[in-house]
């Protein structure tokens, strides 16, 4: 059958102009893509398109006719039959104008008004060029809430630290963050009254109604020859959610890697939401120190093994029990430098940086004087 445009902007088939523009007026202050919260901007990005798309067709005497003669496929096809009663009892739709001949279809061709051109006609030339006897009061605070230019602008993004193990950052890691965040949901009341209302007594019905959980974005009060007609008042009703966010650590990743979430931050009226950081933070390790992608190791010796040889057994970051032995005499902060066994390179898939070993010895505090004397007796001529 086609789209219903009747049913969309909700009115009859004997609407007349002011009935079409206040059913219009009331759905748009619903669903303009502005005042709905980014979760909802898509859904409502698409009703007001087909809300705006109803409202050209249905004020428009031409189109209108065609349509409610043909249908949604004749009035965008062009596709109209040669008789009028062809067309009449093919559609179950009641038609608003009859004729006894159809439109010149020859010279008519479907041409839909943009959305926001509809939207700027109806709503800008109320609120900047009202005569006296029609005057429409607007917050002007709400209607341009994204900036001067009435475009939505971006909250900061906010930096969370991430803290992370050595094992963590070298092995890879999946964690889950829990995450709580303000978010709204639209809805709103229609005032209908025959006495005069201020603006202060309607903000008075929305308290009554609307938890401190709410915000106004959209009051809209309409008065016609000093008599009251309508008021829409557009509401945002806060409520907390909780995220899981899935966070993968990859082998490699250094202190200061940032992890982006975007518009996860909290809905605000206007503003497009923050991006999440999550900042990757390198916890101390008791054993491992990182630099770059090497890993350094500080190993206290004592002299009699700086001379006689020693096998170090170490555990890796990765679990593993890595044995070093020392054959050579070491020397005071002397440095070992053992391949591959540092930390993974991210950008280098199956590469690591070094370990390196710097070996303090430890020297006695005393020696007797028989040390002293067997001492020099085996060390004697030894360069």
């Amino acid at each position: 059958m086609g789209v219903d445009y009747y049913n969309i902007l909700k009115v009859n088939h004997s609407a007349r102009d002011d009935d079409l523009k206040k059913a219009y007026k009331r759905l748009a202050m619903i669903w303009h893509p502005d005042k709905n919260p980014s979760a909802r901007r898509d859904e409502a990005e698409a009703k007001f398109k087909r809300i705006s798309e109803a409202y050209d067709v249905l004020s428009d005497p031409q189109k209108r006719q065609i349509y409610d003669l043909y249908g949604e496929e004749g009035l965008k096809s062009g596709k109209i039959p040669n008789s009028s009663y062809e067309a009449s009892s093919s559609s179950s739709r009641p038609p608003h104008f009859y004729h006894q001949h159809p439109p010149n279809a020859a010279s008519f061709r479907f041409n839909p008004r943009d959305a926001e051109d509809i939207y700027a006609e109806i709503f800008g030339s109320e609120a900047g060029g009202a005569s006296a006897g029609h005057r429409t009061f607007r917050d002007a605070s709400f209607r341009n809430a994204g900036g001067a230019n009435g475009e939505l602008r971006k909250a900061p993004a906010v930096e969370n630290p991430l803290p992370c193990s050595l094992e963590d950052l070298c092995k890879g890691v999946k964690k889950k963050m829990r995450l709580s965040r303000n978010v709204y949901d639209a809805s709103g009341w229609v005032v209908n009254d025959s006495s005069s209302w201020s603006k202060l007594e309607l903000v008075g019905i929305l308290k009554k109604e609307c938890s401190e959980s709410c915000r106004i974005t959209s009051l809209c009060l309409c008065i016609h020859r000093d008599e009251f007609l309508s008021c829409f008042i557009s509401v945002l009703k806060m409520r907390v959610v909780e995220e899981i966010l899935p966070i993968e650590i990859k082998p490699g990743w250094k202190k200061g890697t940032k992890l982006t979430f975007p518009k996860k931050g909290n809905e605000e009226p206007g503003i497009i939401p923050a991006d999440i950081i999550f900042v990757v933070e390198e916890k101390p390790h008791p054993l491992y120190k990182r630099d770059g992608n090497d890993l350094l190791v500080n190993q206290e010796i004592t002299l009699l093994e700086a001379l006689t040889g020693k096998t170090l057994d170490l555990t890796t970051l990765d679990g593993r029990s890595l044995m070093i032995p020392l054959t050579d005499i070491i020397n005071p902060e002397h440095e070992i430098v053992v391949p591959n066994e540092g930390m993974p390179i991210s950008k280098e898939p199956g590469k690591k940086g070094n370990l390196r070993l710097k070996l303090n010895v430890s020297y006695p505090s005393k020696l007797t004087a028989e040390q002293k004397s067997e001492l020099k007796r085996v060390l004697d001529g030894v360069s």
